[in-house]
Order: C-alpha cells, then sequence, then structure tokens
C-alpha cells in the first residue's frame, strides 16, 4: 500500500509537471518548450509560404544581440493545432531567419505567428499578426519596442512563393 501511494503522488506530480511545461509563463496558447531547432516548418513545397527574419536588439534597440533564442509558433494550416513551431538562435549580428506554411486562423482571432524571444538576461513574448498581403505588430509590441524607432514597425515583399516580412524585437 506504501508503494502504491508513493508510485500515485509521483505520477501526480510528474503529471502536473508535464503539463505545466507546455503552458508554463506563456501569455499565448500552444507554447511548447520542447520545440526543434529548426529553421524550415514547411509541411509542403507547393504552397505559398511565409519568410520571416529580423534582428534582435538590446534595450536600446542599437545593438544587435547575438546567440538570442528566439521560439515561434502558430496553428497549422487548415487545423486547430499548434504543430508549426521552432527554436533558432541569432547569428553573430543578432539575425535570425525561418519559413514556415501560412498560419491557420481561428475563428474569433486574426492570423499570428507567436514569439518568445530570450537571453540570459530577459524575455518577452511579443505576436505578429500575418495575412496574405502584408504583416502588422500587436499594441503590447508597440508599446515594448519603442526604442526601435524606424526598425519598430514590420516591412514586407511578396514573391511568387513567399511573403517575406522583416521583423524586429528589442529584448
Amino acid at each position: 500500500m506504501q508503494k502504491s501511494a508513493i508510485a500515485t503522488t509521483g505520477l501526480a506530480l510528474m503529471s502536473s509537471t508535464v503539463a505545466n511545461a507546455f503552458t508554463d509563463d506563456s501569455p499565448f496558447e500552444g507554447y511548447n518548450p520542447y520545440s526543434d531547432v529548426k529553421t524550415d516548418l514547411r509541411t509542403t513545397i507547393f504552397e505559398k509560404h511565409v519568410r520571416v527574419k529580423g534582428t534582435v536588439y538590446d534595450k536600446t534597440g542599437t545593438t544587435p544581440l547575438p546567440n538570442a533564442l528566439v521560439e515561434v509558433w502558430h496553428l497549422s494550416p487548415d487545423s486547430k493545432k499548434f504543430r508549426h513551431r521552432a527554436k533558432l538562435r541569432t547569428d553573430d549580428q543578432g539575425r535570425y531567419n525561418f519559413i514556415t506554411d501560412f498560419p491557420s486562423k481561428d475563428e474569433t482571432k486574426a492570423t499570428k505567428i507567436y514569439f518568445k524571444v530570450s537571453n540570459q538576461e530577459k524575455t518577452q513574448f511579443t505576436e505578429l499578426f500575418i495575412d496574405r498581403q502584408g504583416a502588422n505588430i500587436s499594441s503590447k509590441h508597440w508599446q515594448e519596442n519603442q526604442q526601435l524607432k524606424d526598425k519598430l514597425l514590420p516591412s514586407t515583399e511578396s514573391n511568387f512563393s513567399a511573403l517575406v516580412v522583416n521583423f524586429n524585437v528589442a529584448l
């Protein structure tokens, strides 16, 4: 009986730990800290894609941050599940770059790609609103990244195979 109680307690603790790992400290649904390290999230190469690139800057908005961790996720196309997710690191000039399928849209919300950007000192969650014509930021991103000045708003260009979005973040 004692071994059974210990095993049950262990299972209960482990289950809550595992459950918390998928929801812990993220203001956005679908975050998973165990995402794979990759830059290509596409499931097919035959559809138009989204390429997101940008630079992670320090708190002044002027100095690029090398080796910052950028975690991304979004609803998978034609799905209500978050199967598109990845981790990547910024290069020596603080740049990151990934390509993905166009996200699905929740009926009541805009189409989004979610970001968790962090280094040893700070973590920031933010989101990029996206559609086939362009991209926009949230009011929270606007408020928390004012130091980026002319690098704050995302810029976009479109070609036959992808919408390319430049999206910067300051930590």
